[in-house]
């Protein structure tokens, strides 16, 4: 059989030894001539390999030549459609003509955009990793971090790109933007830059950078920022909304933030134009009248119904999944504002759980004599350590005597399962109750950061090319919510973790001038993917011709 290899190169290999005619002769041929015999099965062998079958032999005694890659990664087969979707290949192109450079930005732009989703790492290990892509053009390290420096310079510009081409590939829901800010630390011993010191919700005594990131309803993000560590987050919210009112062509629009970033300035900064704002507010952090008001057991309401209820005479099992709720117009600090507050035994019974386990965690510290906190974190068992100092004879002095603070437990069991928000908006307040519900989901997109694509630690030390890092991680975010969203429908659910395992697995190895064999256990959700792209790659074997094809086709999917 003849073989192309490419660049006018032609060879031949042997598909099948059919042995001399002397030994056809005494084998059972069925009555043929030996000849006629090896005609036929030369004619059956070649309907067969029309039919996509494919002989081949492989021997033991020749060995793989050395350098010779046999092994490949095509998980951004499934990618690649949305990264040309969204005009990455061209917006690429067009910041190169802007630059004098020679190296290949789209080239690089794809390598860590795909990188930091099928194999996260540091640059250095996303270049080497990459090489296992098949079809991807290979990058020079040192290119790589000259290109992170372009990247950061052209940021904006990429993001409002990103989300104008966005709209040809899925419906975005820009009636409700969520926002939320989180921070990365650094393994540096002094701040820099960026690097600064702040408050880390993990307390770790490590420089940080802040990120702060815009999120559409249907969970895929729309903006981002970087600030310094040590600035206050709720200063971040609006130079990022400018933006979007500005590049976006948003305007009109509900914020929805959590109650760290729910300063008044950002209240009355969303009451303007065609905004509005729904934002947790903290019934501890409420004035006494008010605070008194939200924790009364008089005074419930369910929604659609008129009937008021008192907490006292709810029964924990029919009421266990019942959102109960009451409301009122407060006016703090010359901003008129909708408060409402929410009850649930569901969540009641959910605060309760935790607690319980930070409890245990205390009496376990206590044991091994660790202090408590100073700084009063919800999130830290140590807020339960209690310190005294005493002497023998009981007066204060020098020794520590650690117990668990009661006083502290009993204090944070008034607000069980009571949950308050305020808005600007009028209207329904299940439906207020309902916007604040799918905050969850920029909180995912920042687990989903940290931990699915590993964007922490940051191995950098230029300002621009630590922007330019988390640009990368936003892109690969909103390719990777975008997939999911094509692929959950019907009520099929990909979780974020076995979508990334899934993709992670799409491996192939080269067979020499034959073609590619799966590494992969096909299931129901690899289906769904070769669904997406409109082709399979889980069949036997599939021909090189065939699989450049694939990748051809990948790029140039078209989106309903």
């Amino acid at each position: 059989r003849s073989i192309y290899l490419g660049n006018r190169k032609n060879t031949s290999e042997v598909v099948r030894r059919f042995g001399s005619r002397k030994e056809l002769l005494k084998q059972d041929l069925g009555g043929l001539d030996p000849e006629d015999w090896v005609r036929a099965e030369i004619a059956k062998m070649n309907e067969e390999e029309k039919q996509g079958e494919v002989f081949f032999s492989l021997s033991e005694r020749k060995r793989i030549p050395k350098e010779e890659q046999r092994n490949f990664h095509i998980g951004h087969f499934f990618l690649a459609g949305l990264y040309h979707g969204l005009g990455l290949e061209k917006l690429s192109h067009n910041i190169s003509a802007k630059h004098k450079f020679k190296y290949d930005l789209d080239a690089i732009l794809s390598m860590l955009v795909y990188a930091r989703i099928l194999f996260p790492g540091s640059k250095r290990a996303s270049v080497i990793d990459s090489k296992q892509l098949y079809g991807i053009t290979p990058v020079e390290e040192h290119q790589v971090y000259r290109a992170l420096d372009v990247l950061a310079l052209h940021s904006d510009e990429i993001q409002a790109e990103i989300y104008k081409n966005s709209t040809k590939l899925i419906k975005r829901k820009t009636s409700i933007l969520y926002y939320d800010c989180t921070n990365y630390f650094f393994e540096i011993s002094s701040p820099r830059g960026l690097r600064q010191y702040g408050i880390a919700k993990d307390h770790k005594p490590k420089p940080l950078v802040q990120m702060g990131l815009f999120m559409d309803a249907s969970g895929v993000p729309l903006a981002f920022s970087i600030h310094p560590g040590n600035v206050n987050e709720q200063t971040t919210l609006q130079p990022l909304e400018e933006k979007i009112l500005k590049d976006f062509e948003c305007s009109k629009f509900i914020v929805c933030t959590d109650a760290g970033l729910a300063s008044t300035a950002n209240r009355k900064y969303n009451t303007k134009g065609d905004r509005a704002f729904v934002t947790v507010q903290s019934v501890k952090k409420l004035k006494k009248y008010l605070e008194e008001w939200a924790l009364s057991p008089e005074g419930w309401r369910l929604p659609d119904s008129e009937k008021i209820y008192t907490l006292y005479d709810l029964d924990e099992e029919k009421d266990k999944d019942k959102i109960f709720y009451k409301e009122r117009w407060i006016n703090e600090n010359n901003l008129e504002q909708r408060l409402i507050v929410s009850y649930s035994l569901k969540y009641k019974e959910y605060k309760q759980s935790v607690r319980q386990g930070h409890v245990e965690r205390a009496l376990k510290a206590i044991g091994r004599r660790e202090k408590g906190s100073k700084r009063v974190n919800p999130n830290d068992f140590r807020r339960f350590i209690g310190n005294v100092k005493y002497t023998e004879e009981g007066e204060v002095a020098e020794h520590t005597k650690l117990y668990l603070n009661e006083e502290q437990i009993e204090k944070e069991q008034m607000y069980d399962g009571f949950y308050a928000v305020c808005t600007n908006l009028e209207g329904d307040a299940k439906d207020i109750i309902r916007i604040n519900k799918n905050r969850w989901q920029v909180e995912s997109c920042f687990k989903v950061l940290k931990s699915e694509f590993r964007s922490r630690p940051v191995n950098l030390q230029k300002d621009d090319r630590i922007h330019a890092h988390f640009l990368s991680c936003f892109i690969a975010l909103i390719l990777f919510r975008i997939l999911k969203l094509k692929l959950n429908h019907k009520g099929k659910i990909f979780t974020d973790e076995k979508l990334t395992d899934t993709l992670r697995a799409m491996e192939i190895s080269y067979i020499s001038k034959q073609g590619y064999v799966p590494h992969y256990t096909p299931d129901e959700k690899t289906d769904r993917l070769h669904d997406f792209v409109g082709f399979h790659t889980d069949t036997e074997i599939i021909r090189t011709s065939t699989l450049r094809k694939y990748l051809a086709q990948a790029k140039k999917l078209k989106f309903k």
